[in-house]
């Protein structure tokens, strides 16, 4: 059995010649860093035919971080959908050339495309052309969820701690701690809706994520921030980090990207257009899904865009830089204002 690899030092050439079934005579690992999980590139020496360098994502090099992942579950989550679907998947995503993962002691590994060498783009909400990219992508989620959408995904394990377990108690319990760290540190600074849906939420925490469930479920990416983005070098779209996905309503993926990173006032001007591609892009591949429906899903999770980015800016640079993260919590602030997210809640779930 093929082992997985716990840290950088791991990454040997007797175990890549095994995972890539070639004769690999160096491995040199160039770049190691914990992120949300370990990452690595590594520089691979081979006369076979076996790209000169790959990424890697695996468990993170600190315990603290190692044990917050293993809880949530999602390195096991993502390397499961590559080992499973990556060659399967309709849109662009980094070459799979190998996905190996143990659900029991939550360890996995992902040798993976590395997208700097394949001459990629990574994208961001400050780029000139973002509208361009927003268009981009409402096509290419309209080609993943109409590939998968009323499909029997049973297949498809959500991360650990989105459960109804134990597991799941445990991320619920952090998540509320998140939140509220948010309002201590944040709220004097933004409008009175973030501590208005921050005390909703805190309250009626299990109900709201109820809300998320509801509607024609399909295979969602889950974390469609531009972050997670890339153009390839023949100018397609792709996406990566595919740590939390899982199948639910696909108006979760369009809602993350929308609101949270899209500038407040392009995102005000072509909303509406935007949502209406992506309607028109399932409608073209036999998927009907009314804008009216689609609108007032939208308004729903944009509670989940903002309330991940509060939980991101909470906790600082921890998973990623500060100042990317408060940035992406001041725009979702602004749509769910914008969109009276509250009032939703308050005219699904009756007042606090």
């Amino acid at each position: 059995m093929t082992t997985i690899p716990n840290d950088a030092e791991e990454l040997t050439p007797e175990w890549f010649s095994e995972v890539l079934e070639a004769e690999i005579t160096g491995a040199e690992v160039i770049d190691a860093h914990t992120g949300t999980t370990g990452r690595a590139k590594v520089r691979l020496t081979s006369t076979a035919d076996v790209p000169e360098t790959v990424f890697l994502k695996l468990q993170p090099f600190t315990p603290e971080q190692r044990e917050f992942v293993a809880m949530v579950g999602m390195g096991v989550s993502e390397s499961r959908l590559y080992a499973q679907a990556g060659d399967d998947l309709p849109v662009r995503i980094p070459k799979v050339w190998h996905s190996d993962y143990n659900a029991d002691d939550n360890t996995f590994i992902m040798v993976l495309e590395d997208l700097d060498a394949s001459g990629c783009r990574f994208t961001s909400a400050e780029d000139d052309d973002v509208l361009d990219t927003a268009h981009a992508v409402m096509d290419e989620l309209a080609v993943l969820h109409a590939a998968y959408w009323n499909s029997d995904l049973s297949w498809l394990k959500a991360p650990a701690g989105m459960r109804n377990n134990k597991q799941g108690d445990k991320v619920v319990t952090q998540a509320l701690g998140f939140m509220q760290s948010a309002v201590d540190q944040f709220a004097d600074e933004l409008p009175p809706a973030f501590r208005e849906l921050s005390e909703f939420c805190m309250a009626r925490f299990g109900d709201v994520n109820g809300l998320y469930r509801e509607g024609v479920r399909t295979l969602v990416h889950g974390d469609t921030h531009i972050g997670n983005m890339f153009i390839d070098a023949d100018g397609r779209l792709g996406l990566y980090d595919w740590a939390v996905t899982s199948a639910l309503p696909g108006m979760r993926d369009i809602a993350y990207f929308l609101t949270n990173s899209i500038p407040t006032e392009l995102r005000r001007e072509n909303e509406q257009a935007l949502i209406a591609r992506y309607c028109a892009g399932l409608a073209e591949r036999g998927v009907d899904f009314d804008t009216t429906a689609a609108w007032e899903q939208y308004r729903l999770f944009s509670i989940y865009s903002w309330s991940g980015c509060t939980a991101t800016a909470s906790v600082g640079s921890r998973w990623q830089p500060f100042e990317i993260a408060h940035k992406a919590m001041v725009r979702t602030t602004a749509a769910i204002d914008d969109l009276d997210s509250l009032g939703l809640l308050v005219d699904r779930l009756g007042a606090r």
